[in-house]
C-alpha cells in the first residue's frame, strides 16, 4: 500500500507527544543566533564553484544534538542520518545532505577559539526567560569534579606544569604535547583523589534551570567564585552545602541583599548543635535539587560540565 500524507501526519502526531527535540525547536528562536556566528563564522567565498557550505544554524542544533544525547562525531554523523526525530529537529529531508565528521569537529573549534560557549549559554538564559522559564524560589550553588584523563609526567614537569609552564620533553615532541593535558590537576577531598576539573554551577530551585557556571582546575575550592555566580531571582534564598559557610561569607550574602541557606559546619573544638543539624537537615531537602543537575549532566550527557552551552537538566525542564 502506498503511504499518504495522511499516513505520515499521523506519524507525526504520535511522536510529538514524546519527542522533546520538537519542543525544544519551537521554544528556541534559532535565527537569532545566526548574528553571534556570523560575525566571526563567515568568509568570503573566492568562488561560486563547489558545494555551498553547510549553514550556521544547522551546524549549531547539531551540536546541541551531540551534547544532549552524548554522542560522537562519527555517532553524530549516523543519528542525524538514521533518526527520524533529529531530521525533523533540523528541518531535513531524508534525501538533504548531512553535516561530516570533520565539519562538524572544525566548526566546534571555531567556536572555542572564538571563546563564544559562554555568549550562547547566555542568549539561551534569555530566551528561555522570555518564554516564561523565569528563575524562582531562589538558587542553590553546588560543584563537581569532572574527571580527566591522568597524566604520566615526572614530579619535575609536574612542578614546571605547576607553574604554567611547558616541560621541555613535552614541548619538543609535539605529538606528546597533543596528548598532555596541561590544565588539569590533582586534588583530595573525603580521602578520594582527583585529576582534571571542577564545574562550579548555579541553578535555580524550581526549574533547575543552570544560571551560571564556571569551570576551573580542580584544586580551586568550592567557595572561589560563590558570590559572581549568583543571579537574579524572585527569592532571594540561596542554598549552597557546607563548603561554602564562613562567617566572613554570611556577612557578605547579607550585604549584597541575599537570605542564606548555607549549610554551618562545626570545628574540630565545636560540633554542630541538635538545633544546627536539625537545620542543615530541612536546607537538605532543597539543596539536594542541584545533584538532579548533576547527575542528568553526567548520566544522560556523559559529562559532569555545562559543556556546550550549560543546559543541565534541559530535559527535566521541557518535560
Amino acid at each position: 500500500m502506498q503511504p499518504s500524507f495522511l499516513d505520515l501526519e499521523d506519524r507525526h502526531r504520535k511522536l510529538n507527544g514524546r519527542d522533546l527535540l520538537i519542543t525544544l525547536r519551537e521554544l528556541i528562536d534559532w535565527d537569532d543566533f545566526r548574528n553571534t556566528f556570523n560575525k566571526i563564522l563567515t568568509k568570503p567565498r573566492k568562488i561560486n564553484a563547489g558545494r555551498k557550505p553547510f549553514g550556521v544554524i544547522l551546524m549549531f542544533k547539531a551540536l546541541v544534538l551531540q551534547h544532549l544525547y552524548n554522542l560522537s562525531d562519527d555517532q553524530l554523523e549516523y543519528q542525524i542520518r538514521d533518526r527520524f526525530t533529529f531530521c525533523r529537529f533540523h528541518n531535513l529531508n531524508s534525501e538533504d545532505k548531512i553535516p561530516g565528521v570533520k565539519t562538524t569537529w572544525l566548526f566546534l573549534e571555531q567556536l572555542v577559539h572564538a571563546e563564544l560557549m559562554k555568549h550562547l549559554f547566555l542568549e539561551f538564559d534569555l530566551q528561555f526567560d522570555a518564554q516564561g522559564y523565569k528563575t524562582q524560589k531562589g538558587q542553590i550553588v553546588d560543584a563537581s569534579f569532572i574527571e580527566a584523563p591522568k597524566q604520566r609526567n615526572s614530579r619535575g614537569e609536574n612542578e614546571e606544569i605547576k607553574a604554567g609552564k611547558v616541560p621541555e620533553r613535552i614541548e619538543k615532541k609535539p605529538n606528546v604535547n597533543r596528548q598532555k593535558d596541561l590544565d588539569a590537576r590533582w586534588t583530595k577531598k573525603n580521602n578520594e583523589t582527583h585529576y582534571g576539573y571542577k564545574n562550579h554551577a548555579c541553578v535555580d530551585n524550581k526549574h533547575k534551570r543552570i544560571r551560571d557556571y564556571e569551570i576551573t582546575s580542580a584544586e580551586v575550592h568550592d567557595y572561589q567564585g560563590f558570590h559572581e555566580l549568583l543571579s537574579d531571582n524572585t527569592s532571594k534564598g540561596v542554598w549552597a552545602d557546607s563548603a561554602y559557610y564562613s562567617e566572613e561569607g554570611e556577612i557578605t550574602l547579607e550585604a549584597i541583599g541575599y537570605r542564606s541557606y548555607v549549610h554551618k559546619k562545626g570545628n574540630r573544638g565545636k560540633a554542630l548543635s541538635k538545633r544546627d543539624t536539625e537545620e542543615n537537615r530541612h536546607k537538605s531537602r532543597v539543596r539536594v535539587r542541584v545533584e538532579h543537575v548533576f547527575g542528568s549532566m553526567e548520566n544522560e550527557q556523559g559529562v559532569c560540565s555545562c559543556g556546550l552551552l550549560g543546559f543541565g537538566v534541559l530535559r527535566l525542564r521541557l518535560a
